[in-house]
């Protein structure tokens, strides 16, 4: 029978506590029997705990040498890890080994062996975080990489997600390191360490775009925003607001290239050519878009919207952890203000793109910034009294003062503040209120003494007052980066748009040459050339739709049109733009809350608060309610109604809003809003429901269509007819509201010699210019057609000389397009209108002038020229000549029958320059022949008989009158005065209709220009008694010598007899 084997010795504490030590770090204190490469052999240690007496083993009071020493090794081998890895892996090997302790069952030991463990674990982190910011505390193998890159891919494992578009850079760090490393630590510990890895993380993503892999750092970054003390590390970060300066590159791009969170903004699908980031979103997802399946294109898109949207999440969770951390709120604002106004220069008309950060950055920091106002925009009613106007000229953030005033000089907008500071000092007993510069933080902001410059030059400064809201800041830096970024955005994604048609209408044309066979070498350059451009810009348009426009549903009719099944969320589409809408909402009513709410009329005097705001505030609202209202079905949800009331109250008010463009993009916008142009029925009920809209809006409409004449731009003459023609199709559609259509006739009753008077004369002005300029453009384009239509004669001309008579032949097309389109608007407005309103058309400073017109266009319609006006394709210039005669016809009818007096035959036929009486009988026959309204031709030939009747009478009474002298006859139109007036400034005497007809147009004296106006006129009575007297006589002598010629007659009867 075999004996027993013997018993293993009992271990004392020491010698099993020694085991597990050695096991974590990796060390022995005697030489080892079988020697490992992972094992290090501390003699040093070993010698010097025999010098103490102490015995050789590892135990707890001795972790900590033990742990220096086993980092202290010097020269370590390549394939040795770096001290941080190390230290990380020592981190599992005590967790694993506090797990196996478990089960001992001695309670003592199994608490002595835990307690040492834990030490140890706690000595591991402290030196890990003292290696992570001083990686040369210990020697390192060679090429080992810094400490900061590996607890960065530490992080950035930590942080994967199995959507992410590529793998993670490395393997996971221990169970539970990452949370203690940064949890336990103190600022002063970790600030070392987190300057680094925030430096590593930005270039991580600083030059990715939105298909890149920016959403593990971003998870990462938001994970460390959440510790406290790594949140005070970030904005305390040399990079935060970098001062650092890059040769020519302006400090703006500097913000985004350099400063920590600038990398994450930079991140887009808006194309960045001087600092491209990848993959490239326009080549990798629209190019050859016009060949791609619409599923492909709506792929692309909803990807783009995903990836954007969880981008812009992420930073606004960084963002607001930040501010609600009151360690790190103050920078945060800080940063958001340097932002803004180191891009101050984003709103100039062209950007430096080396100097100014770019649209990517400004488009996200617009989605974070309107996530960050969500709070307040939900209750807006019960939040806009704690947006504080004083901000806006007393904080020392945001630079608001050298923006232009909606209604006020820089030099009064000084003069204001001015004031309320002598006024809050004046009321101030205590003395507290001295111009004097504070530096104070308020709970959310900062209190300002930041000069504005007075009339006489000299600072003004802003007393120290109460602290701003939060929201009072959010609000007015939202403002100003929406200026900045989405609104910017949307101005350049417009004129890529326009110069994208521009290039492929130039393509469309050079192809057109080369089918013609006007083939050449240089052309076929050309075309490859535009090719290009047309790709490229195509491209960035579709980048620019897919983040910040609504277009799912326009992809979605593509994809029904083409047979395919919509697969994608669209949950989110149209939101940012809605958002941003709900913003400015809450601009108009704290707008509109600083001149006494909704309602009319509005106070005689603009209260100085108002005019002194940015007037980007409301240009921006405008703009953007323009953009969405041309995106079909944005504004299906929205409520439009207090848009509307503003849009009422402020469009004719040029003492509150001075910038007439701005009025006349309010009128844009409600052009947008008729149900013709939305597609939405419900958008009526905004015209025919609302009191403010149904007293005011046709009267605004008239007194702006009458004040956009003269804009002050050197441009004003082309500018009015885009903005006369916006009034005019709201005016038509207001015309068949009969509410609206009956104010139109009280407004033209009150107002006959006033705005409507003027409204008709400008009507009339551009009718005459825009017909007689599309008419005469015809003439050009057929010459050009005859010499394209001779292929004999065109084939022999030079290519260069064919492909430049046809760029010609196509600008003169578009030409002839839009003012046709506008003179046909035109006079379908005086068409409709002079049914009901002929009276102002008879006055006697407009009834020769409308009589005139219309023998014009009467003669170019029906007059001997009219066959050369034939095209071939009338309808592609808009240039419609039989309804045209029709309309002249009719407005010939309406006038007539409301022609009480009998003055329109004479002012017809006194027309010198156009009237004939073949003329009314040639149009008569076309109205036949083109089947005219019988009614309305059988008055216009018993209006031309009363004409050709009034000519002869006008004829007879030209005679009896004789030689004129020449004191009697008009200056300007040298025919007899009826009514002289004296001009107070030239003191010519005229004619008052004939002045009347010019002030209409221009408010100046003729003869010298100086200022005038009808009330400035000087009745001129003695010369109009001599006017009579003389008429009288004249007509005297006549019948005298017509009587003495009958009595002659029969005394020669007599005689005969």
């Amino acid at each position: 029978m075999a004996s027993p084997s013997p018993a293993r010795p009992q271990r004392s504490p020491d010698e099993v506590e020694d085991i597990i030590l050695r096991k974590i770090l990796l060390v022995s204190l005697t030489p080892p029997a079988n020697p490992s490469p992972a094992v290090a052999y501390l003699e040093l240690t070993a010698a010097e705990l025999l010098s103490e007496s102490r015995p050789l083993l590892a135990l707890r009071d001795a972790a900590e040498r033990l742990l220096i020493d086993r980092l202290s090794l010097p020269d370590p081998p390549a394939a040795s890890p770096s001290p941080f890895a190390f230290l990380a892996a020592a981190f599992r090997r005590a967790a694993d080994e506090a797990r196996k302790i478990s089960t001992i069952r001695d309670a003592a030991l199994r608490a002595r062996l835990a307690a040492s463990i834990a030490h140890l674990r706690g000595l591991i982190l402290s030196y890990a975080r003292i290696v992570a910011g001083n990686p040369d505390t210990f020697p390192s193998p060679p090429n080992a990489p810094h400490p900061a890159a590996e607890l960065l891919v530490f992080l950035l494992a930590e942080a994967a997600d199995p959507l992410d578009p590529t793998p993670a850079p490395g393997a996971p760090p221990p169970p539970g390191f990452i949370d203690e490393f940064f949890g336990n630590a103190d600022y002063e510990t970790i600030e070392p360490a987190m300057g680094e890895l925030y430096e590593r993380l930005r270039q991580s993503v600083e030059k990715v775009s939105a298909l890149g892999d920016f959403q593990r750092p971003l998870r990462v970054l938001r994970r460390l925003v959440g510790i406290p003390n790594c949140a005070k590390a970030l904005v305390n970060h040399p990079k935060w607001i970098p001062k650092n300066q890059i040769m020519l590159i302006g400090e703006g791009r500097v913000m985004e290239l350099s400063s920590v969170l600038g990398a994450f903004f930079h991140v887009s699908a808006i194309p960045d050519r001087e600092f491209a980031s990848q993959p490239d979103v326009g080549q990798q997802c629209f190019s050859e878009a016009s060949s791609r399946r619409p599923a492909d294109l709506l792929s692309s898109f909803t990807t783009i919207k995903s990836v954007m949207n969880g981008l812009y999440d992420g930073l606004k969770d960084v963002l607001l952890i930040l501010l609600k951390n009151l360690d790190t709120r103050e920078k945060v604002l800080d940063y958001i203000a340097e932002v803004i106004n180191k891009n101050a220069a984003r709103s100039h008309m062209q950007v430096d793109p080396l100097k100014c950060a770019s649209s990517g950055m400004f488009v996200n920091l617009s989605a974070v910034m309107l996530r960050l106002c969500e709070p307040f925009l939900d209750n807006m009613e019960s939040k806009k009294d704690k947006i504080d106007v004083k901000y806006l000229f007393c904080n020392n953030r945001v630079n608001f003062r050298d923006l232009t005033a909606i209604n006020a000089s820089s030099e009064e907008v000084s003069s204001w503040v001015e004031s309320l500071n002598n006024e809050q000092a004046e009321n101030n007993v205590s003395g507290e209120a001295r111009f004097v510069e504070s530096q104070e933080a308020t709970s959310s902001g900062k209190n300002s003494t930041s000069p504005l410059l007075s009339k006489g030059g000299a600072p003004v400064r802003c007393p120290r007052k109460e602290n701003f809201s939060f929201i009072c800041e959010c609000f007015f830096m939202t403002a100003r980066v929406l200026n900045l970024g989405l609104m910017k955005a949307l101005s350049d994604f417009k004129h890529i748009a326009q110069e994208l048609a521009r290039y492929e209408d130039d393509l469309e044309s050079n192809r057109a040459i080369r089918d013609q066979g006007g083939g050449s070498p240089q052309l076929e350059q050309d075309i490859k050339r535009l090719e290009k451009i047309v790709e490229i810009l195509s491209q960035h348009k579709f980048c620019y739709e897919a983040q910040i426009l609504r277009w799912m549903r326009l992809l979605r009719q593509l994809l029904i049109s083409s047979g395919s099944t919509l697969m994608a969320d669209t949950s989110h589409d149209g939101a940012f733009l809605q958002r941003a809408l709900s913003f400015y909402r809450l601009m108009i009513l704290w707008s509109v809350n600083l001149v006494g709410g909704f309602k009319m009329p509005l106070p005689s005097e603009c209260p100085k608060e108002f005019s002194c705001i940015p007037e980007h505030f409301l240009d921006d609202a405008m703009d953007l309610l323009v953009l969405t209202s041309r995106v079909p079905k944005a504004l299906e949800s929205f409520a439009l109604d207090d848009f509307l009331n503003f849009i009422i109250m402020f469009m004719a008010s040029t003492s509150y809003i001075k910038n007439p463009y701005l009025r006349a993009k309010m009128v844009e916008v409600l052009n947008c809003w008729t149900p013709k142009r939305s597609g939405l029925n419900s958008t009526a009920s905004l015209f025919e429901g609302h009191q403010l809209c149904l007293d005011y809006l046709v009267r605004n409409l008239l007194k702006l269509y009458v004040d956009i004449e003269f804009t002050g731009s050197h441009t004003q003459f082309f500018d009015k007819f885009n903005i006369r023609h916006n009034i005019a199709e709201l005016l038509e559609y207001l015309w068949d509201v009969p509410s609206h259509r009956n104010a139109w006739r009280q407004i033209a009753k009150e107002e006959e010699k006033g705005v409507y008077l003027n409204f008709l004369n400008f009507l009339i002005n551009d009718s005459i210019y825009l017909l007689d300029e599309s008419l005469n453009k015809i003439l050009e384009l057929k010459e050009i057609e005859a010499e394209m239509a001779n292929t004999v004669e065109w084939e022999r001309r030079p290519s260069q000389e064919r492909e430049e008579r046809l760029r010609v032949f196509h600008q003169w097309e578009n030409i002839v397009r839009f003012d046709m389109k506008l003179a046909n608007e035109d006079v379908g407005m005086l068409a409709f209108t002079s049914e009901q309103i002929p009276a102002p058309l008879l006055l006697p400073e407009m009834v020769e002038r409308v009589a005139s017109m219309l023998n014009y266009f009467l003669l170019q319609l029906a007059g001997p020229q009219r066959k050369s006006l034939t095209v071939k394709d009338p309808e592609k210039y808009e240039f419609k000549p039989k309804q045209l005669l029709k309309q002249i016809a009719t407005i010939y009818v309406h006038i007539a029958r409301g022609d009480k007096e009998g003055v329109f035959p004479a002012a017809i036929s006194k027309d010198g320059r156009s009237y004939n009486e073949q003329l009314f009988a040639s149009a008569t026959h076309i109205l036949w022949k083109i089947g005219g309204d019988p009614k309305i031709i059988q008055e216009f030939v018993q209006l031309a008989s009363k004409a050709k009747a009034a000519a002869s009478e006008a004829m007879d009474a030209e005679a009896i009158l004789g030689d004129i002298p020449d004191e009697f006859l008009d200056p300007i139109q040298y025919t007899l005065m009826k009514d002289p007036v004296i001009l107070p400034s030239s003191r010519v005497t005229i004619d008052r209709p004939v002045i009347i007809r010019h002030l209409l147009s221009d408010s100046s004296d003729p003869f010298n220009r100086s200022h005038l106006t009808q009330d400035m006129l000087i009745p001129n009575t003695e010369l109009k008694s001599q006017i009579e007297e003389f008429i009288r006589s004249q007509q005297s002598r006549k019948r005298t010598a017509a009587e003495s010629a009958i009595g002659e007659a029969e005394g020669a009867d007599n005689m005969v007899e």
